[in-house]
């Protein structure tokens, strides 16, 4: 029974994706951040359970992706070009975040050198960064949205490293990245509530890149 346990909370990740393209496709656009959240959640409580329970299988790793494509790739993707949609005709360029969302996952899928960090943005965090931009409180141009959707799609295949919140332990040697960098982001939150939550992946870029000069792992 346990062994099901991952694969279900996998199935729960894909069905949230599912209904926030939905509600996103429909025009209830800002709602999606709180989607990608959930599924995000359900996401982080998959793998966790899996190393957990000593569960873990190359159905359920495929499974996965599968469910990260449609929560944090396509859902992202449609929440773009519905903004970008009644601005501009180039709206469908928001597409290129899908297709390098699959890409991302298809090279972590066989990427060896990921287990204890990621290289480039994980797809969750992409998704977060851009349904959230429904929250800032300035006006965001055509041009300015459509660099963000190159700029993001770019980030997801590019070599940097960066911090996985794939505990093994919650000690704080081996973990220190992890541990700053969700402190820090209780912090925010609390001081700057939602206003903060654009500006949440520059901070996660920045916690890396101090996490892997400091202390040389994820």
């Amino acid at each position: 029974m346990k062994k099901h346990i991952p694969n279900l909370l996998t199935c729960l990740n894909l069905a949230i994706g599912c209904v926030g393209i939905y509600y996103t496709l429909g025009g209830k656009e800002p709602i999606a951040f709180y989607f990608v959240i959930v599924a995000g959640l359900f996401d982080f409580l998959d793998g966790f359970s899996a190393r957990l329970l000593k569960v873990q299988s190359e159905i359920g790793k495929q499974l996965d992706s599968l469910s990260d494509l449609v929560s944090f790739g396509l859902l992202p993707s449609f929440f773009m070009l519905k903004w970008l949609e009644g601005i501009t005709a180039f709206y469908w360029v928001a597409i290129i975040i899908a297709v390098f969302s699959a890409i991302r996952l298809a090279v972590f899928n066989v990427d060896e050198s990921q287990t204890d960090s990621f290289k480039g943005l994980p797809t969750p965090a992409n998704a977060i960064m851009l349904t959230s931009l429904s929250f800032v409180s300035f006006e965001l141009y055509e041009y300015t949205l459509i660099s963000i959707c190159l700029f993001s799609a770019l980030l997801l295949v590019s070599p940097i490293r960066l911090v996985a919140l794939k505990f093994k332990s919650f000690a704080w040697k081996g973990n220190e990245g992890r541990w700053i960098l969700i402190a820090g982001i209780v912090v925010f939150i609390s001081v700057f509530q939602w206003t903060f939550i654009p500006f949440l992946i520059p901070f996660y870029l920045v916690v890396s890149l101090i996490s892997f000069v400091a202390f040389k792992k994820g």
